[in-house]
């Protein structure tokens, strides 16, 4: 078995917002990420697949269809966006780095194939960052 990682980014805003508790409730459990304004972040996605080598052609997965596949469905998708507004993955759901982690390893699980493994590391900062295998 081996692994390869693809690296790639996006910004978007978000607001840390469950309207079932009060709005009282919102800012002392979310604290700034309840700001009203919304907020944003810099994101930085790695995608690692995992498998056995192709004999025939050496890859475990072409790197370039892989960068276009993250490129296509999550970039696109994502980058500079309100996720709360912006998009109808998070019209219901809290985009909480874990939200957007499982969101873009379920997009992607249908678009790359399923005899690959596939992580995903979402970096909402430098020092915090999520992971999702499945």
């Amino acid at each position: 078995m081996i692994s390869v990682t693809r690296k790639s980014h996006f910004n978007a805003a978000h607001r840390l917002h469950n309207t079932e508790w009060s709005d009282e409730k919102n800012d002392k459990f979310y604290g700034l990420c309840n700001n009203k304004n919304y907020h944003g972040h810099n994101y930085d996605l790695e995608v690692t697949v995992k498998g056995d080598i192709d004999p025939e052609s050496g890859y475990l997965v072409d790197m370039k269809v892989l960068s276009n596949i993250i490129e296509e469905n999550i970039c696109s998708r994502f980058d500079h966006k309100n996720l709360n507004l912006d998009t109808s993955e998070f019209k219901n759901l809290i985009p909480t780095a874990e939200n957007i982690a499982v969101v873009i390893w379920s997009i992607l699980r249908e678009k790359i194939d399923k005899k690959l493994e596939l992580s995903i590391r979402l970096f909402e900062t430098p020092r915090n960052f999520v992971e999702y295998s499945g």
